[in-house]
This record gives C-alpha cells, structure tokens and sequence, in this order.
C-alpha cells in the first residue's frame, strides 16, 4: 500500500511538471507571436494634415475686409497646387495637343490676366472655348477679386448671396469655366479622374487638403485660392499715394479731372479717392445704347427694370493693356472710349442716375483734358503685377519633375 501511495504521488508529480512546462511554453508562444503580430502590422506614423496658413497681406489705402470663403481659407499648398491647375491644359479633361486648354488660355498675366486686343489666339480679343464657340462677352480681367462682394461676371450672375449655393463666388466660377461650351465644354468628372491619374497631382491635393482623392471641389477651391493673390497695388499712382514719387503735372489734372462731377466724372462708377480698387464693383447703364437685346445683363439676375442694359464697372487698374472696351468690346481704344464719355451717351429709360451728363451728350471734355485723363488712367499700369514670378506659369508641372 505504502509502495502504491509512492508511485502515484510520483506520477501526479511528473504531470504537474510536463502541464506546468507545457503551460509555460504555451504562453511564452503566445507572446512572442502577439508581439510578432504587433511588430508585422505596425505602420509608420503618417504625418497630421497641417496646411501652412497664408494670410494676406493688406497693400497701403486697401479694405480690410476680404472675400475669402470661411470653408476655403487660404493655405501655401492650396495656392501652389491652384497656379499649377490654372495653367495646366488639361484642365479640360483632355490630352491631345490640340484640345489643351486652361484659365490661362484666355487670361495672360502680360495683359493682367485678361486676353489683349493684340492676342494672335483670339483676334479682336474676344475669345472662345474649345468648340468654337464665342464667349456671350469680353474678357475681365483677373485682379484683386478677393475684394469683390458684389458678384462676378459682366452680368454679376455669379455672387455670395445668390440662393443658389453654386452660384456664389470663385469656386464656382471655375466649375462654369469647365463644362461651358463656349469654355473648356469639359465635364467635371472627367477633369477630376485625369488628375487623379497624373503623377504628383495626388500627393499635392492630399497637401492641401488632407486627401489624395482627387475631386473636382478641391479642383475649383485651389484655383479660387490662386486667383485670390493676384493682387495689384504698385502702380505709379500707388507709389504716388505712398509718398514714394510724384506724378506729373499732367497727371495730376487727369486726376482731378477723374474725381470732378464737373470733370471726366468718373468716380462715381470708378472709385478713385479713398477707393484703391479702382471700381465700385457694381453695375450700371452708361449711356451706350438706346435699344438692348443682350439677354445677359445685370437685369437678367436682378429683373429690376432700372437694370436693362447694365453692366459691371470693371477696374481701371492697368486697363491701357485690357482693350477692348466695354462688354462688347466695341471701343478699341482708351481714346475711343473717353471720346465716348465725352460726346457720344445716350439717354435710355433705365441709364443710371450717376450718368450726370447725359443731357449734353456727355462730359465735353477738350482735348488737353482728354489727354490729361489719358495720362493719369496710365499711371494705374501695375507692371509688376504682370511681371511677378509669383503669379507666371510654373517651369514644371508635378509629373515633369
């Protein structure tokens, strides 16, 4: 009996021993394969999306209140990938030569993003799209819109209080841009699936916006940002307001001719004393017609009679280089057109309250006035403005570096 208690004692002993090494080595197993596990799947930590903020720098005399979309500030990388899209021809959805076409096809920095009358593209300076097909007017130009409240477009169909929210500012400009036919006749898909697929794009959206995934939203909002820096406030004039030079005699009486109800008149319309933008951004009958047929005037957004027949004033800054005038363009020249103001309004039921002197035709400027006030439009030339590497075309797009 003594032997048997012995002999089992022993083999519930050994037992023990085997389970207990057995357990051991199960659970030594079991870690170092979690940790393994662990080790295998462990990805590298991806950096936070931290977009550089660019804040705006106010030139001298300017408002301060900006035009920036609160769910599109302002970012380094949203501008740097916005100049790469505006001059990227394949922003109409294509690739063949011959169907390459961008913003700045029609705007040129040479001639402050508008197209120019000298333009060998678009002959007379009216553009038009891909198709062939004429825009309904003449180009505006590109410059200070971050200061625009009041809509964009000769019609001003485009502006932040529009009820329909896809009808409100820069962003959307640039999807009318895309799919009009007498644009880039593009599809907003189409445009957004290319640049997804070019490489360098990718990386660059996800920079500016926090994902690679290309869409044609974050497309509208990176050329809104660009367009929102081209900012012109160096002409002679400003460096004149600053202290920096003076203007000439005959300057100095084109500008008091510019802001005198009883001289050129042109302020009302144009700014000028205490407005730097040059215009009121507004919209206005100026005497140039009698009859009108063009269904896209201010009264086509507005229907409010008083309407019929208007249109934006555009700015006077470096407007020597942005012939032809008028939303037709049927003024040539800067000469025609002072020439018009002077001698040549006409009186329509809807012309503007602001068109003093209609009753004599117009302002009556002689001669030596007119060329005074020729000069002093001059020194609103900004030639650093269409100078600036800042706003050129990049040497290299994302997929030739």
């Amino acid at each position: 009996m003594i032997v048997k208690i012995v002999n089992a004692l022993q083999i519930f002993s050994f037992r023990n021993n085997a389970v207990g090494i057995i357990f051991k080595q199960v659970t030594v197993f079991g870690l170092l394969a979690l940790f393994t596990f662990s080790s295998c799947n462990k990805q590298p930590r991806e950096e936070p999306y931290k977009p550089t903020p660019y804040h705006i720098e106010i030139p001298f005399g300017f408002p301060n209140k900006l035009n920036i979309p609160k769910d599109n500030p302002m970012t380094v990388e949203g501008i740097a990938l916005g100049r790469y899209l505006y001059y990227d021809g394949r922003l109409s959805g294509r690739t063949d030569p011959d169907s390459l076409m961008t913003c700045a096809t029609c705007h040129l920095q040479e001639r402050s993003f508008e197209a120019g009358i000298d333009n060998p593209r678009f002959p007379g300076g009216h553009p038009h799209g891909i198709t062939g097909i004429p825009t309904p007017h003449v180009m505006l130009p590109h410059i200070n819109l971050v200061w625009n409240f009041t809509g964009y477009l000769w019609d001003g169909a485009v502006y932040p209080d529009n009820p329909d929210e896809n009808m409100r500012n820069i962003e959307d400009i640039v999807r009318l841009g895309v799919t009009s036919k007498h644009e880039l006749d593009g599809d907003t898909a189409r445009t957004a699936a290319l640049f997804q697929s070019i490489p360098g794009y990718p990386e660059l959206f996800k920079k500016a916006f926090g994902s690679d995934k290309v869409t044609f939203k974050n497309i509208g909002r990176a050329i809104a940002q660009f367009v929102r820096t081209l900012i012109s406030a160096n002409s002679k004039f400003d460096k004149y307001m600053r202290g920096e030079v003076q203007l000439s005699q005959s300057e100095l009486h084109g500008y008091v001719l510019f802001t005198s109800e009883e001289g050129g008149d042109c302020f009302h319309c144009h700014g000028g004393f205490g407005n730097p933008l040059f215009t009121t951004n507004l919209f206005y009958n100026n005497g140039k017609d009698t009859a009108f047929t063009d269904p896209l005037d201010h009264y086509s957004v507005t229907h409010d009679p008083m309407d019929i027949g208007a249109y934006k004033a555009t700015t006077l800054r470096n407007i020597e280089v942005q012939g032809p005038y008028m939303h037709d363009g049927r003024y040539e020249t800067l000469e025609q057109v002072i020439d018009f103001y002077s001698h040549h309004v006409v009186r329509s039921p809807s012309i503007s309250p602001l068109m003093h002197h209609v009753i004599t035709g117009g302002i009556q400027l002689t001669p030596p006035e007119k060329e005074d006030l020729l000069n002093f439009i001059k020194a609103l030339r900004d030639d650093d403005f269409m100078t600036n590497p800042d706003f050129a075309k990049p040497e290299k797009f994302p997929d030739e570096r």
